[in-house]
């Protein structure tokens, strides 16, 4: 099958004891390991990427009279993914760019990199029995035709890691994921980073929403960057839920509060920051005001060498995270649509097509699949 349609072949077949099959013909078409040609499961990815398996069927039959049921296309698709996937882990597929391409004029060479964590959701163990015993009530011979069903989810969200790299203006980009731990997005940090060439570069930094474990990896894994900075817009969050709590939500008291604090954060720095916030802690009468100030005093102190706002402007780094806002939404973008659930291992194969996509790879992978 072919993006042409279907093509019957006449082909000579050579065979010999001890030796395995050879078609010739085969492997100059590209189908010698399957049925459909490359071209064909490009177009089925395109389609798939970006809609549901039923709707890209339909759409390759409208637009392309390629005449395939959804389900083939979800398998050629989740197949190709791993695929994907599988090429990522053996560094097969890589960002396409290194530092030193990271170049702005009249600026040395700057690599940012961000990490966050997104909900995708799985297929739980409970629907997956149901579905056993459905297969079962169906009777032997449908069981047979049909490839053993995974065990599911223990629960019905998981949460996906989410890397990224970048220079400033966004003209180079590399984003990856994996459905692992923060252990695993560690080890994608080191390999990633290294692709990248990151610890030659110039200025090395990371722009993140102040986790704790994303914290962790960076200072384990890229100890080399020069500075950890706090999402700007996620402690603006953090001042906006006490403003709310201190001075009520929606008063013009709290939207001035934050505008101050947030002035205070980017032109003198967490200190004063702390200072600001103790002042206003000793002058508040409700236990539940000062709790929500406490809160925001430890979110503050815990990650006061990640604030030092007027120090990077100063060094024209970024403060805020977009980029890798914008990469978890794309990434993500096809496991999160209406009604749908995913086994981890097809969600993390879809992923790997989407990150190919993100970063300005497609073309170069499917070239390299063709001649594969």
């Amino acid at each position: 099958m072919t993006i042409n349609g279907r093509l019957d072949v006449t082909r000579r077949v050579y065979w010999s004891k001890g030796v395995p099959t050879q078609a010739p013909v085969d492997q100059w078409l590209g189908i010698d390991k399957d049925r459909y040609s490359p071209g064909l499961r490009e177009m089925c990815c395109r389609e798939a990427s970006g809609d549901a398996f039923r709707k890209a069927a339909e759409d390759l039959k409208r637009v392309g009279q390629i005449e395939l049921t959804h389900e083939t296309v979800r398998q050629l698709v989740e197949r190709e993914g791993m695929a994907a996937l599988q090429a990522q882990q053996k560094g097969d597929v890589g960002p396409g760019w290194t530092q030193a391409d990271c170049v702005v004029p009249g600026r040395p060479t700057t690599v940012i990199t961000g990490a966050d964590g997104v909900m995708v959701p799985l297929v739980t163990e409970a629907e997956k029995s149901k579905r056993r015993q459905l297969r079962r009530k169906a009777g032997p011979n449908a069981a047979r035709r049909r490839k053993a069903i995974r065990r599911g989810s223990d629960q019905s969200y998981k949460e996906f890691k989410i890397l990224a790299f970048y220079d400033p203006p966004c003209r180079t980009q590399y984003a990856v994921g994996t459905s692992g731990d923060h252990n695993a997005l560690g080890r994608l940090m080191r390999r990633e980073g290294a692709k990248v060439e990151i610890d030659k570069a110039q200025v090395k930094y990371s722009v993140s929403d102040g986790a704790a474990w994303i914290l962790k990896q960076y200072q384990t894994r890229l100890s080399m960057l020069d500075a950890n900075v706090l999402d700007y817009y996620h402690l603006r969050e953090h001042v906006i839920e006490t403003g709310y709590c201190v001075y009520g939500q929606g008063s013009q008291e709290a939207l001035s509060w934050r505008e101050g604090m947030m002035g205070v954060a980017s032109r003198e720095g967490p200190l004063r920051l702390l200072e600001q916030l103790g002042d206003l802690r000793r002058k508040a009468r409700s236990g539940a005001k000062r709790d929500s100030i406490a809160g925001l005093q430890r979110y503050v102190g815990d990650r006061v060498g990640m604030l030092d706002y007027p120090g990077f402007l100063d060094k024209g780094y970024q403060i805020g995270s977009g980029p890798t806002e914008a990469f978890c939404k794309t990434l993500t973008k096809r496991l999160k649509g209406s009604g749908m659930r995913w086994d981890k291992r097809n969600a993390e194969s879809m992923m790997a097509l989407a990150s190919i996509h993100s970063s300005n790879l497609w073309d170069c992978y499917w070239q390299a699949r063709r001649s594969a």
